[in-house]
């Protein structure tokens, strides 16, 4: 079984990246990615200054984990890193082809940060969220149409498709925005879902928006290093960033399973709407779960509390950082899963149901199970044991990695 695996997985590899020459590596992947880094690391610590000066915090509260006021500009350095990043490697490729992404991002950044600022209304953020989700179907022809055989369902009509579009979007810019509770956990999940998606887009010969995953992971990695060591320089995404990545998932998501999409065309076998929702199993199953409690409770989905899945590991004990590589853990067992259901040939319809309840079952499954759990079993306290371990925030190598990061 084992070698049957890993025959699929290199032919698979060597079908999805026999193109790819090195010249191409290096000028569609690597200098997006390190272009977008060294500016992010660059205006990083200028934004934190101007935060500061302007006293652009994030203040703790009951519902909050932060015990002191955290700047809330982090989704500005990203948006930076992310857009002069593409500027400096238009040299290489032809960035229009990213303009849609661009302005998209950039109105949600400022929505975000006015959200930041003064406060918005859910509903004046829906409309606007609505608005860009409608200016990227019109601009890019692209849109959530197909749902490439998954029970047997091919292409929809329009007046199936765009109510679908405007919703999945809506909930995934949303749930990018829920997710962000504890340090490094947005931009950390983000991270990993632009690898994925990037990984996919350039074996599909999508050259733009496999560009747009380089950027976007490379812009992250700095801010992740600051958000999750740093004391001086740490900072929040806040909404202007949570809203930005949210969007651009949703132009991934978009892209992917559109009906013209090149990774269903050159990957046939491949059920990209369950790869899609594997990428964003956690944040898109956990605020599922949390809205729909809310309704039964008969207040407000967008009411803020403390029942999501990443509170939950906080309650156990888990740091911050603990609490982090527990969720993308999670998100990653689920991309996994789908993985061997591809890898075994399974259809369509068999990775998207593999996808929904192993989604499903380490989100409200899990969140559920820990809530009814004996404090005196052996699972539970071996969750326990798993959170004590997490914390290692006085430990030499954490204080060492902080140190540099502050220093930068």
């Amino acid at each position: 079984m084992i070698d049957y695996l890993i025959h699929n997985l290199q032919v698979s590899l060597d079908g999805m990246f026999g193109y790819m020459t090195p010249r191409l590596w290096t000028l569609g992947v690597i200098l997006p990615f390190l272009m977008a880094m060294f500016f992010t690391a660059l205006v990083h610590p200028l934004i934190v200054k101007m935060a500061t000066s302007r006293n652009m915090f994030d203040n703790p509260d009951k519902r909050k984990l932060q015990s002191r006021p955290i700047p809330v500009m982090g989704g500005l350095a990203v948006f930076f890193g992310i857009v002069v990043g593409a500027g400096a490697t238009s040299v290489f490729f032809n960035s229009y082809a990213l303009f849609t992404c661009v302005i998209t991002l950039t109105v949600m950044m400022y929505v975000g940060m006015l959200d930041d600022m003064v406060g918005l209304s859910p509903v004046a953020r829906l409309i606007v969220e609505l608005f860009l989700v409608a200016f990227v179907v019109y601009m890019d022809k692209t849109n959530i149409n197909d749902l490439h055989g998954v029970f047997g369902i091919g292409k929809l009509p329009v007046w199936v498709s765009l109510p679908l579009c405007s919703v999945s979007c809506l909930g995934i810019i949303n749930s990018i925005n829920l997710i962000d509770g504890v340090d490094g956990l947005s931009s950390g999940l983000c991270i990993f879902a632009c690898m994925c998606f990037g990984v996919v887009f350039c074996s599909s010969y999508d050259g733009t928006m496999g560009v747009m995953a380089s950027l976007a992971a490379g812009a992250l990695v700095p801010f992740f290093f600051h958000n999750v060591f740093g004391a001086k320089s740490k900072m929040f995404v806040g909404d202007s960033g949570t809203l930005m990545l949210g969007m651009l998932m949703s132009i991934f998501c978009m892209r992917m399973i559109d009906n013209t999409s090149l990774t269903a065309y050159n990957h046939p076998r491949m059920g990209v709407v369950a790869f899609a929702l594997s990428v964003l199993s956690v944040p898109v199953f956990d605020a599922l779960r949390v809205m729909f409690g809310r309704i039964l409770k008969g207040v407000s989905p967008f009411h803020p509390d403390r029942s999501h899945l990443h509170h939950l590991f906080i309650e156990l004990g888990f740091s911050h950082i603990g609490t982090t590589v527990a969720v993308i853990s999670l998100n990653a067992l689920n991309v996994f899963c789908w993985l061997l259901c591809y890898l075994f040939g399974g259809s369509v319809t068999a990775q998207f149901v593999v996808v929904f309840v192993v989604g499903l079952a380490n989100t409200t499954g899990l969140y559920y199970a820990v809530r009814r759990m004996n404090h005196h079993r052996w699972p539970y306290r071996l969750l326990r044991w798993l959170a004590r371990k997490s914390h290692m925030e006085t430990g030499s190598k954490f204080l060492a990695v902080r140190r540099v990061v502050d220093a930068l």
